[in-house]
């Protein structure tokens, strides 16, 4: 399934990264010694590393994920970078081998190639269509304003909102790869099994 992924790029960025965490760590081991050092600020920093090279890794799957089954994944990280950035809300359901239609209650016809600037219009706050998922099936957005089911998880703790149960519930339902990227924070995720994953999207 991932053959045509290269991971090569990855693999060397990564490593670069991790030995950049791994001098860190080896700062802090040597800190100890000092009482009157301070390690709460490299704890964040290396936490933050951390965060950095799970959402890049987690970017290179997911195109790995979807190379199969959209010509336009350019499109679709192009509408994710720029939605994340203006913080519109987003939630987006990529077919890929199971039908999703049992699952979904259907919206808004759309029938029309897959851009990021269409996508993106979708998702414009106050827009008719801006509360529902958009359908994207191989390289066109069949529909908008779809009602996914939502997922039990996070319902108790209330600290996911609606679109990323959505998110979960979808992807626990079928194979389907759901996208969501949160008006609160602009962080964007994708949902697959019933987990979900930060992504960035280099573009």
């Amino acid at each position: 399934m991932y053959d045509d992924c290269d991971n090569t790029g990855l693999k060397k960025e990564l490593r670069t990264k991790l030995q950049d965490i791994s001098e860190n760590i080896s700062h802090l081991m040597e800190g100890l010694e000092n009482e009157s050092y301070c390690m709460l600020s490299e704890f964040d920093q290396i936490g933050g590393r951390f965060a950095e090279i799970e959402s890049l890794a987690a970017g290179f799957y997911l195109r790995c994920y979807l190379a199969s089954f959209t010509n336009r994944y350019r499109e679709l990280a192009l509408a994710v970078k720029h939605l994340s950035a203006r913080r519109h809300g987003a939630l987006a359901v990529i077919e890929r081998s199971d039908p999703v239609d049992l699952f979904v209650t259907p919206g808004v016809k759309i029938d029309a190639e897959l851009t990021h600037s269409l996508l993106e219009s979708i998702f414009i706050p106050g827009s008719p269509l801006h509360d529902g998922a958009a359908i994207i099936r191989g390289d066109k957005i069949h529909s908008a304003a779809s009602v996914l089911p939502l997922s039990e998880q996070g319902a108790r703790s209330g600290k996911e909102g609606t679109r990323h149960r959505a998110a979960r519930g979808m992807s626990e339902r079928c194979d389907a790869l759901v996208i969501v990227v949160s008006e609160e924070t602009g962080k964007s995720s994708f949902a697959m099994e019933g987990k979900l994953y930060p992504f960035s999207t280099p573009v």
